[in-house]
């Protein structure tokens, strides 16, 4: 199943199911079948149940040709806009920590982001020129959290993944390495772009084994497999869930391959009116435009 957050032209927001007659607003199809259904996905994955009652409310309101929006009446914001936590991992592809000159990490690197920093698919990410100088794009899968994990198996660990999303981790590399901590550097608003769409962990056949890549101006800079993670999925979240609870509706950058601008030479950094695509094979394509504020 497909999902995105979505809003009308009068102002109103929901999750909705993307199907091939248009998008299905999940709350209204849901009320029309009897099924209560919130309007964010982080409230949708505490419903019981709640993949089998949306497809339900889904299928209902196909048949009856109802609740069906055309995808172009519609804003699409970020698949999740209110997690409890954004979890990152830092160094998690091999050769992006070797362009970096930096050590293999032993245990996985956490570090968090601000949820001032998302914004959602096709939004500006936006900052002050004269508080950064050296924005960096970094395109990463999104894992999204849907049952509580805590002290969770890496052998289960996978069946506390609601689904995935796309996501570019937007680095201010000079306040990242003067701070000798990340999250300034990585939590401007803006700074954590996810979409366009969210994609049911049932619809992914193997996690480990997809191709990401981004490109800049059509340019493609990042171009790996996420077969090449330090640490993969099942045990980014059960590390995580040793030292901390992960709550539905939480996601997890999981990482960056190589190839980001700053360790290039020269370096390719971020500038006023580029366009950053992220694309991840079978879960979906993120593009975001570059704007300098006052």
């Amino acid at each position: 199943m497909e999902l995105g957050q979505f809003t009308t032209a009068d102002g109103e927001q929901w999750i909705g199911a993307v199907v091939d007659e248009g998008v299905v607003s999940l709350p209204e199809a849901g009320a029309a079948t009897g099924i209560d259904l919130p309007s964010t996905l982080t409230a949708l994955l505490t419903v019981e149940n709640w993949q089998a009652k949306a497809e339900l409310a889904v299928e209902s309101a196909v048949d009856a040709d109802r609740a069906i929006y055309a995808p172009e009446s519609l804003e699409t914001r970020s698949p999740v806009t209110d997690p409890n936590k954004i979890v990152a991992i830092g160094l998690n592809y091999s050769k992006h920590a070797d362009e970096g000159g930096e050590d293999i990490p032993d245990v996985p690197l956490v570090f968090s982001k601000f949820n001032t920093s998302i914004t959602g698919p096709g939004d500006a990410v936006e900052w002050d020129p004269d508080l950064t100088e050296a924005v960096d794009y970094e395109g990463e899968l999104v894992a999204v959290i849907g049952e509580e994990a805590r002290n969770v198996s890496e052998d289960e660990a996978l069946e506390y993944v609601a689904g995935y999303t796309v996501g570019n981790d937007v680095s201010a590399r000079d306040l990242q390495l003067s701070d000798e901590q990340w999250v300034r550097g990585k939590s401007l608003d803006t700074f954590a772009p996810m979409g366009p769409h969210f994609r049911t962990a049932d619809e992914i056949d193997d996690v480990t084994d997809l191709d990401i890549w981004t490109e800049v101006n059509g340019e493609r800079l990042q171009d790996s497999n996420t077969e090449h993670l330090i640490f993969p999925i099942r045990e980014l979240i059960a590390f995580c869930s040793r030292s901390f609870t992960l709550q539905p509706g939480d996601v997890i950058f999981t990482g960056t391959p190589d190839g980001v601008g700053y360790f290039r030479e020269p370096k390719v950094l971020l500038e006023d009116g580029d366009e950053v695509t992220v694309g991840v094979e079978g879960v979906g394509e993120l593009t975001n435009h570059c704007r300098y504020t006052d």
